[in-house]
């Protein structure tokens, strides 16, 4: 029995899977099993898996395409570890990632869910400037509803009796029922069960400052569908309003329009102004409070979709090397201050606790 449980879904990502393998074998922490669940892939995907030789890994084969949500759930199922980390297979790791989230929850046993933030990398491999930055404290009901609580589906790390106390019975066409993931979602399936474990149990979901995860921006992957990743969100929110009606009524409009923004800044990394444009307006035209609640990133979402949608391609593209510039150097000005601001917090707590 090992302390953590890797599981990794491949589904057609042959110009990727074995950086994701590698920087899993790469790991410091190497007390862990590695599941690989080949979801049906069409490539030869699971061919270089299987090159690599080492007794911690295990291939598990679908009869059929279950999408990502079936995949961790076979894994979940299969997991023999008390941490389950999720590594989707266009993404990859530092070898710090592993070792930084145990020693997280080992120290915290009441944080259900450890998670980092993620730099972004391009489809070569190469860091970006720019990093996804979720929230990193327990964050409220109406939080978790309005952003990615997490960021990414390759950032948790998951104590396993989490999945114990949100598992359900699914008539999902096959022998086994318990799920965890919502197989009827084929996209946005992390964020449902991430809102449906802050909103069921007593966890704490709880991030680490450093970039662990290395995110890929993957012209091809799941989320460059946008329409389909809109609808499959309503789906969350449906489905979340079943058991948490106030809510979705108190808050729903304003996490449709940060979604909508944020599928507008998706549509400009995919280089398709008019839909980042459309999103942007309909962020707008949903909830226009947004631009006073956030400002700065609604405002230049704002604008990076008129450039984008009005100027020809190649000029675009030669401002967003500075754009990009500009937003990490204020990215990291935010990382330094708020990393203060938490050492601050931290000997103030331990001086309280000193003198009582």
């Amino acid at each position: 029995m090992n302390k953590v449980s890797v599981i990794m879904p491949v589904y057609g990502v042959e110009d990727y899977v074995e950086t994701a393998v590698q920087s899993v074998l790469a790991q410091t922490f190497t007390d862990f099993e590695f599941l690989i669940i080949d979801d049906c892939s069409p490539d030869r995907s699971i061919e270089l898996c299987r090159k690599f030789e080492d007794s911690r890994i295990r291939i598990i084969q679908h009869n059929e395409n279950r999408g990502l949500a079936g995949a961790r759930n076979t894994g979940i199922r299969l997991a023999t570890g008390d941490y389950l980390a999720f590594l989707d297979s266009d993404d990859a790791w530092t070898p710090e990632k592993l070792k930084m989230h145990v020693a997280h929850l080992d120290a915290n046993e009441d944080i259900g869910i450890s998670f980092s933030r993620s730099a972004f990398i391009d489809e070569n491999g190469e860091q970006l400037a720019t990093r996804q930055m979720p929230r990193l404290d327990h964050a409220p009901p109406d939080h978790l509803l309005c952003r990615n609580p997490i960021g990414n589906g390759s950032a948790p790390v998951v104590r396993k009796v989490v999945f114990d106390d949100i598992k359900f019975d699914a008539d999902n066409g096959h022998s086994d029922t318990d799920c965890y993931f919502d197989e009827s979602l084929r996209q946005s399936e992390d964020i449902e069960c991430w809102i449906r474990i802050r909103l069921k149990t007593n966890w704490k979901i709880e991030g680490l400052s450093e970039a662990l995860t290395l995110y890929r921006l993957n012209a091809g992957g799941l989320s460059a569908n946008i329409p389909k990743q809109l609808g499959t969100w309503e789906r969350v929110i449906e489905k979340t309003s079943e058991y948490a009606p106030d809510l979705i009524k108190k808050h729903g409009k304003r996490a449709r329009a940060y979604q909508l923004r944020y599928l507008a800044r998706q549509a400009i990394r995919l280089s398709d102004g008019r839909m980042a444009v459309k999103m942007f307006h309909q962020a707008m035209a949903c909830d226009p409070g947004i631009i006073l609640k956030e400002p700065t990133r609604t405002i230049i979402t704002g604008i990076a979709a008129y450039l984008q949608r009005l100027l020809p391609k190649n000029s675009f593209e030669k401002l967003m090397p500075a754009a990009i510039a500009v937003n990490g150097f204020a990215q990291r000005i935010r990382i330094f201050i708020s990393e203060k601001l938490r050492a601050k917090r931290s000997r103030q707590t331990s001086e309280n606790r000193a003198g009582a």
